[in-house]
């Protein structure tokens, strides 16, 4: 998959380490942000066209609002 990382937030090695230590212990996945997202407001339509590529791709998509800086495209 290819990601681009211009807007991505990042942990430093020291910050992984103790993510992941926490993960083990917890036995769970945890994702890490520095600011929140903020939930995506969907149509009716947006919303059946994510269920169906859910459905399609067997997976969850999670749909959250774009930053203000990248609306302009």
């Amino acid at each position: 998959m290819n990601f681009d990382r211009t807007y991505a937030d990042y942990l430093d090695a020291e910050g992984i380490k103790e993510l992941e230590a926490l993960e083990k212990e917890t036995g769970k996945r945890i994702l890490a942000y520095y600011t929140p997202p903020v939930s995506a407001n969907l149509t009716d339509q947006q919303l059946e066209k994510i269920r169906a590529l859910e459905k399609k791709l067997c997976v969850r998509l999670v749909a959250y609002e774009r930053p203000h800086s990248l609306h302009s495209s």
